[in-house]
């Protein structure tokens, strides 16, 4: 099954897109209050115990054409957002939704502009930047036993792979409120998400409050460019992973996603990055 035919770009007027993300956006606030969830609010400054996975992220990248006040932007957006994040604990039954906790990023919350990527293109935008928060906490959740109840992948592949330590289509693009990362505790233990800023990184944690019986390798496989008989590039993958307990014993090998993402350079580029 060809899945990648509907990633021809589809030019849209402003008014159209104006009018679809009020439909959604408002299609999301019905369903966050009266879809029956229990959301997890409660956070706590006492970090449970057990660190089930850590990871960090640079703030600051070199790219091209990117104006360095925007990645200063996104650093003060980050700061602000982790501000409503660090310590929330999810109880067993409960469901995590990144822009419920979150809320709308605003001027007058004190979000700055930052990089908003926007139709294989970037622009300026207030509370720019978010998407490194989601990509991170996307790809620890992969390393624990929660459930990703909701996740958006990434349609456009905008910058080659510059010193790339995590498979392509590993992130969780976010805009509010519609596109949501949502993720489910359906474990008898209760989970704690740690974030904070170094000067040079994001960094998170995912904490328990008991020691983790099993542990994650995710990994790609059936990596490959195609090129599409309207002139562009796509890139695609599934993501998996294994499946460990204690002991470092295989016990599952686990489908985790596919991803289908536009090019915006050139795969020649792309090779010569890796090199």
């Amino acid at each position: 099954m060809r899945l990648n035919a509907s990633l021809k770009p589809k030019k849209r007027s402003p008014f159209r897109i104006r009018l679809g993300k009020m439909y959604y956006t408002w299609k999301r606030y019905l369903h966050w209050y009266t879809g029956g969830n229990r959301y997890a609010r409660m956070r706590s400054q006492d970090m449970l115990p057990f660190v089930v996975f850590r990871h960090e992220t640079p703030l600051y990248r070199k790219l091209k054409d990117v104006d360095m006040r925007l990645q200063r932007g996104k650093v003060a957006n980050l700061s602000l957002a982790i501000g409503r994040l660090n310590g929330l604990l999810i109880q067993p039954g409960e469901r995590f939704s990144y822009w419920r906790q979150i809320g709308r990023p605003s001027k007058r919350k004190g979000y700055q502009k930052g990089m908003v990527l926007f139709y294989g293109t970037f622009k300026e935008g207030i509370g720019g930047g978010l998407c490194q928060l989601s990509n991170l906490i996307y790809w620890m959740t992969l390393h624990t036993p929660l459930t990703i109840h909701e996740r958006y992948r990434h349609s456009y592949d905008v910058f080659p792979d510059s010193s790339r330590t995590q498979p392509f289509g590993s992130g969780a693009t976010c805009a509010y409120n519609y596109l949501d990362l949502q993720i489910d505790n359906r474990v008898s233990s209760v989970y704690q998400l740690h974030l904070y800023l170094t000067d040079t990184h994001l960094v998170g944690e995912w904490r328990c409050s008991q020691k983790p019986f099993y542990h994650f390798e995710v990994y790609e496989k059936e990596h490959r460019i195609t090129a599409e008989s309207w002139g562009g590039y796509v890139r695609h993958n599934r993501i998996h992973r294994y499946v460990y307990n204690l002991a470092g014993e295989i016990l599952d090998d686990e489908y985790v996603t596919e991803n289908h993402a536009l090019m915006m350079y050139s795969p020649l580029l792309q090779n010569r990055e890796g090199q």
